[in-house]
């Protein structure tokens, strides 16, 4: 039987999904779904909402292990730096996941496979995924080859809102400021979009079911724009048919 990108990617992660679906279902934006309107295609927006849960879960159980020099707020800060949209979006990318989301044509031309909170997006879904295939245990096991090694890369036990405020004060002297920018969805899942501002210049965006979600990703987006979480520049992994 030949190969196909399912295959390659389980390969690189060294994992097997016993229901391939739920891979490719991670996969899968919205915008996928509309344009190709199967009765059992579905997008990942309901394993990105597990994901993040997921995602915390596992993130907060490590540093409990594995920091016990820090306090409660400490390890909630440290936690914070470490799931924030920029982070999320430097695992995805260092793991090649933009070469294997399912978009639709408008969306792709747009640009969407680039965009950080997509594919902050993608990245809780395929933990969503992940979970439910496996279970607990393999989350964990793919964090501790995929993430944990990279946690040292963060400078402090800070989170990102305020690593970006002390900086900006630190080296611009600058106004820092948040705005939201829309708020969309029904009342039971609201998602907020958040801009920061340093001085007059828009330095981050970010989305999320709260505005202190949003705007701590927007602040990760910043920090990762002024070089302050650093991107992993590894190989690309080429898109298959």
């Amino acid at each position: 039987m030949a190969r196909n990108r399912w295959d390659d990617l389980q390969s690189a992660l060294e994992i097997t999904f016993t229901n391939p679906a739920l891979l490719k279902q991670a996969f899968t934006h919205a915008s996928y779904r509309n344009e190709h309107r199967r009765p059992a295609l579905q997008d990942n927006e309901r394993l990105e909402f597990l994901g993040d849960a997921v995602l915390e879960l596992v993130v907060s159980d490590y540093l409990y292990r594995t920091r016990p020099d820090l306090p409660e707020g400490e390890l909630t800060r440290l936690r914070a730096s470490i799931v924030c949209e920029s982070s999320l979006v430097r695992f995805a990318r260092g793991l090649g996941f933009e070469q294997y989301i399912r978009l639709g044509k408008g969306e792709e031309r747009s640009g969407g496979r680039n965009r950080p909170a997509l594919l902050a997006d993608v990245f809780e879904a395929f933990i969503g995924a992940l979970y439910l295939d496996q279970g607990l245990a393999a989350v964990q096991a793919f964090a501790h080859r995929h993430m944990f090694p990279h946690v040292h890369d963060y400078s402090s036990a800070l989170d990102c809102k305020t690593a970006l405020q002390e900086w900006v004060q630190q080296h611009l002297g600058r106004d820092l400021r948040y705005e939201t920018v829309e708020e969309r969805g029904p009342a039971h899942a609201r998602e907020f979009v958040v801009q920061v501002w340093v001085g007059d210049e828009c330095m981050g965006r970010g989305s999320g079911r709260s505005k202190k979600e949003a705007e701590q990703r927007a602040a990760g987006e910043a920090l990762q724009r002024l070089g302050r979480l650093p991107v992993r520049r590894d190989p690309v992994v080429p898109e298959a048919d």
